[in-house]
């Protein structure tokens, strides 16, 4: 039986980009010590960390003054830096608009229909963290999710549809009864979890412990 490995995660999180590199360290870590194991099974769930944000978001520039103030030059050097270390070339400086989710993980969940999450993840990422893009415009999230595989009809009803939407505040809602306060978070198998982005050491350890347990079981 394939590892379950579910992500709690929200777009404009730079941990959460950067946890998702090392989880694909840690599955590439996990698949060489189980070669004849099936590929784990990955499924990207939302958290909005702001999710009283207004559709049209707020500028950058402010939304950081107001919640970090002279903080944030800190702490997005680190972001940069433990970027670089897996391969993301964050570009902050690009990134003028502080949006709402919401869209966003409407488009990631039904990815998961098609296959798609991780394209769509990655792509939303992408565009947001190093691009620049603004997510929260329909047409450019469009764009974003067809680029990735999605067909247009299916991404433009999902961007209509307040089903989606709700959708979305559903699963936000099971993420915070579980407790979960901050992402990127980890469940592997429904017995471990892991907070943070931690290391693809800490990362392989979970699934191991997890693969272990459900051969026990």
């Amino acid at each position: 039986m394939a590892l379950q490995i579910d992500v709690i995660s929200d777009v404009v999180c730079p941990w959460c980009y950067i946890g998702k590199r090392k989880l694909a360290r840690a599955i590439k870590l996990y698949r060489e010590r189980n070669p004849d194991a099936e590929a784990p099974r990955v499924a990207w769930h939302p958290f909005q960390l702001n999710p009283d944000m207004p559709e049209g978001g707020v500028d950058r520039g402010e939304y950081l003054e107001r919640k970090f103030g002279g903080r944030s030059t800190g702490i997005y050097a680190r972001a940069s830096a433990a970027g670089a270390d897996v391969g993301i070339p964050f570009a902050f400086d690009k990134v003028t608009r502080q949006p709402n989710t919401i869209a966003s993980h409407s488009l990631i969940m039904l990815a998961a229909d098609a296959g798609l999450q991780d394209a769509v993840v990655e792509a939303l990422f992408r565009a947001y963290f190093i691009d620049g893009r603004d997510l929260t415009a329909n047409e450019t999230l469009s764009d974003i999710a067809c680029a990735a595989g999605l067909a247009r009809e299916e991404v433009q009803a999902c961007l209509a549809s307040a089903q989606a939407r709700e959708n979305v505040q559903a699963e936000d809602g099971q993420a915070r009864r579980i407790n979960v306060e901050g992402v990127p978070f980890f469940v592997f198998n429904r017995r471990y979890a892991v907070s943070g982005a931690q290391e693809p050491e800490a990362l392989l350890d979970a699934m191991l412990k997890s693969a272990a347990t459900a051969d026990d079981a």
